[in-house]
């Protein structure tokens, strides 16, 4: 069971950048829905921008913010200039155990994507939920109409 982006539809995993607002869950860029949010990029400008900040795992190389590559054409940043596989996710996970940012900082990020993932995670166990509701509606409704149907089988003598 997936939650969805209420504007695109698409499915919300616990590592998109992600908005809640007037009780629904959406991308905060439906296009690029892993792309690091603007205060991680401020992050990572302001404390990190003298040691590396991503590690790619085919390359086995590390690079500083400046040094990965784009594709804007197709939309898609955070790259490793070599292979250009997606590194946002290490940039990230960065910013959760760098040194140089303070860390009441540090923890401050890590609760906000703890609370961002345990909403996709109610999210998730209210649709599961809806889907079991429906279902037992469903069953009710196949037992009632079996029961009628017994019923009427025994009124007309069957």
């Amino acid at each position: 069971m997936h939650t969805q982006c209420s504007r695109c539809s698409q499915p919300i995993a616990t590592t998109d950048v992600i908005d809640f607002s007037n009780g629904r869950l959406s991308h905060v860029d439906c296009r690029r829905h892993q792309t690091l949010t603007p205060t991680e990029r401020s992050l990572v400008f302001v404390y990190c921008s003298e040691h590396p900040v991503a590690r790619c795992p085919a390359c086995d190389l590390r690079f500083r913010f400046e040094e990965l590559a784009a594709d804007f054409l197709a939309g898609r940043t955070n790259l490793c200039p070599r292979c250009r596989r997606d590194l946002t996710e290490s940039v990230r996970a960065h910013l959760f155990t760098c040194v140089t940012l303070p860390s009441a900082i540090r923890e401050l990020t890590q609760e906000v994507r703890d609370a961002a993932q345990i909403l996709i995670a109610r999210a998730h166990q209210a649709a599961e939920a809806d889907m079991l509701i429906r279902e037992a509606e469903a069953h009710l409704s196949e037992r009632q109409l079996a029961l009628r149907e017994a019923m009427a089988q025994r009124g007309s003598g069957g």
